[in-house]
């Protein structure tokens, strides 16, 4: 081996090995990335009628912005201002609640001794979801480049495909090329079946708060219907709030609003999401929720809103690179038929 071919293998070599590192430090942008990718399939979802109507490919993404636009910007019109309101008369009866039960707790040793130990941990409640409402001007700015990378990779696919490939030897272009479509095709999947689950998820949490007599209804349902963008987790996290709110009431509200959302769980989690993976992906629970864990542990609260598509991400590489191309096992991928 001549000095040029071992110095080229060890810059790969090294190169490689600061990866990990590369994405530790940059896993806000990685963030970010993940985001501009589930924008650019949104994009390309809603304007698949479009295409299928022989329209430009140009026109038919500008049809789904217009009309993903008029869809949020109506909904917002009609409800914002009313929601907006439930919001916050929600974080006023959940800080209400709170300051409640910590006086009972007061009131006996062993309450005294558990708020020692939240205090110990500082997990205020009610400021951990007045920031769950919060947009900080490095979220906005976020949103901003998440929106414009994926109008971006919407509109020139082809393009960033091929740049993607370039990155690799001649000789694994074409499986670089195969592994992004099927990395493409797990985040629509996976995306249209979410979207499919929060507004079901909104709808039943909703109708459910509304049953039970709890004000702002609307508003606890939109916090359910957005929460279970993050799978397993956002629903336990999403019945806080009720309960609080129930909390301000009787304890027969609390009841019915605790055993409500441990019904609509298990229905989401026995019925509901069955069938949405058996048309869409399915991701292994066991994996999702580790996955989730474990990316807010190390990266904290913005890495568990996109646990869940990171996590697609990689089952699908695994499967595709490692056990399939690599082990050489017949896999089923997303978007194959079985």
């Amino acid at each position: 081996m001549n000095s040029y071919e071992f110095t080229k293998r060890a810059a790969i070599f090294i190169g490689l090995a600061l990866v990990p590192l590369l994405i530790w430090f940059l896993f806000d942008v990685v963030l970010i990335i993940v985001g501009g990718l589930l924008v650019a399939v949104l994009l390309t979802v809603v304007a698949t009628p479009f295409k299928k109507a022989r329209l430009p490919r140009s026109l038919a993404l500008a049809l789904s912005g217009v009309l993903i636009v008029c869809i949020f910007g109506g909904a917002g019109y009609l409800f914002g201002q009313g929601t907006l309101s439930e919001l916050q008369e929600v974080l006023r009866r959940a800080e209400e609640a709170q300051q409640s039960i910590t006086t009972s707790l007061n009131a006996s040793q062993l309450g005294n001794l558990a708020l020692s130990h939240i205090r110990g941990a500082d997990v205020p409640l009610t400021a951990l979801l007045g920031k769950f409402f919060t947009l900080s001007t490095t979220v906005i700015v976020g949103c901003i480049v998440m929106v414009f990378l994926g109008i971006y990779l919407a509109a020139q696919p082809t393009l960033y495909r091929e740049g993607l490939s370039k990155l690799f030897p001649p000789e694994w272009r074409e499986n670089a090329k195969d592994t992004a479509d099927y990395v493409a095709d797990a985040l629509r999947l996976w995306l249209l079946g979410q979207l499919i689950e929060m507004l079901i998820i909104g709808v039943l949490s909703g109708v459910a708060v509304w049953l039970i007599g709890l004000p702002s209804p609307a508003a606890l349902g939109v916090i359910a219907g957005v929460a279970d963008f993050v799978p397993y987790v956002g629903p336990f996290v999403a019945a806080i709030p009720a309960v609080l709110v129930a909390v301000t009431l009787d304890f027969t509200a609390v009841f019915w609003t605790a055993l409500a959302y441990l019904l609509i769980h298990q229905v989401e989690g026995q019925l509901i999401m069955p069938i949405i993976q058996q048309r869409m992906i399915f991701i292994p629970p066991a994996l999702m929720l580790a996955s989730i864990v474990a990316l807010s542990a190390l990266f904290g609260l913005q890495a568990a809103i996109f646990a869940a598509p990171t996590t697609v991400i990689l089952f699908v590489l695994v499967k595709k690179l490692y056990v399939r191309d690599s082990l050489g096992e017949r896999v089923q991928l997303p978007g194959e038929e079985a």
